[in-house]
């Protein structure tokens, strides 16, 4: 036992004499011009392609707006308006106001309300009926008014008018039986009916009725 452990503790001490062996030194690595590629893996989610439709999605239907007309008719006629109004010409006697007879004279009308002196119509027809017994004779009085209504002449007896012995009277005027002093183009025509008893005193009288006919010496 003790020949091992000697045996042994030599062959450690011949081991710790041995020169040590050099080992070989690696040279170092110069750096490459060549890129280095790195692989890595990465995972990307899937995307539609550019000419790839999208799916279709629920659009709300648009509705047409519905468009409702309204025509409510009126309750009554409007107002003639002034071209639908004729006023040179009439279809018919025009009755007048039997407030404008005063109580004196009712039923009164005339034939027209233009007339001229040159030109068409010529003349009106007036006709009156007597509201008091007393009354005979009916007289025709007028006068001739610019249409300003500053310039009115004096009033002018055109003579009796023609009765039938009922009490209804009659006259024809013409645009000559206007007096030369008085003629006015474009002008109003007033006039007043007077009515006399059997002695020619005057009884009564109408109002005197104002721009309701108009006198032209031309068309």
């Amino acid at each position: 036992m003790k020949k091992i452990l000697i045996l042994l503790l030599a062959l450690a001490l011949t081991a710790c004499g041995a020169p040590a062996t050099e080992q070989p030194v690696a040279a170092p690595v110069e750096p490459s011009a060549t890129p280095v590629v790195v692989v890595q893996t990465v995972v990307v989610e899937a995307t539609l392609a550019p000419t790839d439709v999208p799916p279709p999605t629920d659009v709300p239907p648009t509705v047409a707006p519905v468009v409702v007309t309204v025509v409510v008719a009126p309750t009554q006629p409007s107002a003639p308006t002034a071209a639908a109004v004729d006023t040179t010409t009439s279809g018919g006697p025009i009755s007048l106001d039997n407030a404008l007879g005063a109580g004196v004279f009712i039923n009164m009308t005339m034939s027209g309300n233009v007339f001229t002196l040159r030109c068409f119509p010529r003349d009106i027809t007036f006709n009156i009926t007597a509201n008091n017994p007393a009354i005979t004779d009916a007289l025709f009085y007028y006068r001739i008014v610019d249409l300003q209504g500053l310039y009115p002449s004096e009033w002018k007896n055109a003579g009796e008018m023609t009765g039938n012995g009922n009490g209804n009277f009659t006259l024809l005027f013409t645009g000559e039986n206007v007096h030369p002093d008085v003629r006015l183009d474009k002008a109003w025509f007033d006039f007043q009916f007077i009515g006399l008893n059997k002695a020619g005193a005057v009884v009564d009288r109408s109002q005197k009725i104002e721009k309701l006919v108009t006198y032209s010496l031309d068309c």
